[in-house]
């Protein structure tokens, strides 16, 4: 009951009051064109124009639409949508297109995951990872390689025995990760299966950290073609560098720092030693990359620059078959997805994971922030994860 002379109760959904610049900057940024947005908000000419107001509700669907973080419409105005980290991906002296939500949103979770791990380490008193910055861009790369590959103990060996890409880049990240590097592969943002990561925009990128130095591989990728990212973005680490990468064997990066790093990763991945050792005169080309690329579990274009780097191929014969080839596999259509609680420990790390819903179980880690940082929404997820890790 109300008062003579007293407001009136509001009826209705709560109105809330956005300003239209931070409206336009989300829909602009999401990649969708008015009209797209229309289809689901019919008033959204009218909130951008400041004639109605949206529901707090509707702003909530508004934000999941267009990859915006819901705080930041109740922002003063729009966000820079910039990248705050080294950006390797200039290609030829072209500068790289303006980030998309997806990867910006990737990097944004995986530096706050990073962030978590650094002050857990510093909490239980954890050692530096002591290869982390060792190397410099005037050591010899093969040199770094075998370093590379006797710290992380895995070798040919470790990988030629495995049947397929997929164990083999699995062994290669548990290796790394057990001595100390957060390895996450994804090919979503999150967990979020409706925002997949664009391999033509980014491969991977490092974060450096001498307690929680990470690298993220773009699962979108093939797994072969994940192997050289990865050993790319390790030979990083060791530089002690944070940056995004695109680069591949064969790109034409003007990029000191890209190039050494994929001098590294290609002899750490196929030595020049193994290569010559598999090598087999009066063999076919097709018959002998085909083999290779399953000896050493890389990709073929990886197995043909090796091939001219040690002179079996001519720098013509090898521009033709890489033609060909790279033709070839961009007809291959590259399956992602499969089981979540089978991936999940790829997409976050498997020891990320535990340790983060370890430390929640002991207290010291809200359950809101481990949900964030495993991109999870349900408790019955986290239980399941915690299952599968034998945690009680």
């Amino acid at each position: 009951m109300t008062t003579p002379g007293s407001p009136s109760p509001q009826r209705g959904p709560y109105r809330v009051s956005v300003n239209p610049a931070t409206l336009r900057w989300a829909q602009k940024r999401s990649g969708k064109d008015v009209e797209t947005i229309e289809r689901h908000f019919p008033k959204y000419r009218e909130w951008e124009a400041g004639t109605t107001k949206p529901t707090y509700r509707q702003l909530e669907h508004f934000a999941n639409a267009t990859y915006t973080p819901f705080g930041v419409l109740f922002s003063g105005g729009p966000l820079k949508d910039e990248l705050d980290i080294v950006d390797f991906r200039t290609v030829s002296g072209e500068q790289p297109r303006k980030p998309s939500p997806h990867l910006l949103d990737t990097v944004y979770l995986c530096q706050n995951r990073q962030t978590w791990y650094h002050e857990y380490a510093l909490a239980m008193e954890l050692d530096p990872v002591e290869f982390v910055g060792s190397a410099s861009l005037d050591d010899d790369p093969a040199e770094i390689a075998r370093k590379m590959s006797s710290t992380l103990d895995f070798r040919v060996d470790d990988r030629s025995d495995v049947t397929n890409w997929m164990l083999a880049i699995r062994r290669f990240a548990d290796r790394a990760d057990a001595k100390g590097v957060l390895v996450m592969i994804s090919g979503v943002v999150g967990n979020n299966t409706r925002r997949p990561l664009d391999v033509e925009e980014f491969r991977g990128f490092a974060l450096s950290d001498d307690l929680a130095p990470l690298v993220f591989v773009n699962g979108a990728d093939s797994k072969a073609a994940q192997m050289f990212t990865l050993a790319h973005e390790l030979a990083h680490i060791w530089l002690g560098n944070t940056g995004l990468s695109n680069t591949t064997l064969t790109s034409a990066t003007s990029h000191r720092t890209e190039q050494w790093c994929n001098q590294v990763a290609a002899e750490f991945l196929v030595p020049a030693d193994a290569l010559r050792d598999q090598y087999r005169e009066g063999e076919g080309l097709r018959q002998t990359v085909r083999r290779l690329t399953t000896h050493f579990k890389v990709s073929s274009l990886v197995i043909l620059r090796r091939l001219r780097d040690a002179g079996y191929l001519s720098p013509s014969a090898f521009r033709q078959a890489y033609d060909q080839e790279w033709k070839h596999l961009a007809n291959v259509q590259t399956r992602s997805g499969g089981d979540f609680f089978r991936t999940h420990s790829a997409r976050v790390g498997a020891r990320f994971t535990y340790d983060l819903i370890a430390d929640t179980l002991r207290g010291r880690t809200l359950y809101t922030e481990a949900f964030y940082l495993l991109a999870i929404k349900k408790q019955a997820t986290f239980d399941k994860i915690k299952a599968d890790l034998g945690l009680r």
